[in-house]
């Protein structure tokens, strides 16, 4: 059974999303999302500065078995990577809700967040 904190938002494209006190929101992959990609080889991440629209491809995970796009969850500004996985891309894997986020942005509409999928829907998603 899949890891699904419940202080987080999540995606149906298995991103999850945490909002940080200075307004910006964390985005990384599920913990189900990297258990079906299985071991990560390598992590393209968007330029600082990037901006984009809620499901538009902004970054890639790659494993041994497949790559995988990652989306923005929300309209804004990419303003900071996880630079860790350009040199262990498997934090991913190990720690997905901690040190292996991906990256951070600006929402262009905070309130958006309450669009995105609570951790009880999310985990019925996956069940069903």
């Amino acid at each position: 059974m899949s890891n699904t904190p419940n202080d987080l938002h999540y995606t149906a494209s298995h991103e999850w999303v945490k909002t940080e006190d200075d307004g910006t929101v964390t985005v990384g992959i599920s913990d189900h999302a990297q258990a079906l990609l299985g071991d990560l080889v390598f992590v393209e991440l968007p330029e600082v500065g990037h901006t984009g629209s809620t499901g538009e491809d902004c970054a890639v995970v790659e494993s041994v078995k497949a790559a995988s796009d990652v989306y923005f969850p929300l309209d804004g500004e990419i303003t900071e990577v996880n630079e860790d996985l350009e040199g262990d891309p498997s934090l991913v894997n190990t720690a997905p809700y901690d040190g292996g986020w991906l990256f951070r942005l600006r929402p262009q509409n905070a309130e958006d967040i309450q669009h995105l999928l609570e951790a009880e829907a999310y985990a019925a998603q996956l069940e069903g």
